[in-house]
């Protein structure tokens, strides 16, 4: 399927499934951010991440340490594969 441009779409899930027991940062539609590690998924985008916080101000502040935690995928706003800097800002306070 393309989109406008000639540029190809891609299924998301298809990236959520190569990071599965990776790190990733996720913000929801209300504005919470969490980091944790990515241990299940679905087709609909829910997430289950294990050792997970709750970070704020773009993961530069540790809100809470969650442990396991679902995520409803229709509140996902973005989700990022690299956000080992998110949690070590919040974890370290740097």
């Amino acid at each position: 399927m393309a989109a406008k441009g000639g540029k190809q779409l891609v299924n998301p899930f298809k990236y959520l499934k190569e990071h599965l027991n990776s790190q990733i940062y996720v913000k929801l539609k209300d504005g919470s951010e969490y980091v944790g590690k990515l241990v299940a998924t679905d087709t609909t985008m829910n997430l289950i991440l294990d050792d997970a916080i709750e970070v704020a101000d773009n993961g530069t502040r540790l809100v809470a340490k969650i442990g396991r935690v679902l995520i409803k995928g229709s509140m996902v706003e973005f989700i990022s594969f690299d956000a080992s800097t998110a949690a070590e800002k919040a974890l370290t306070g740097v």
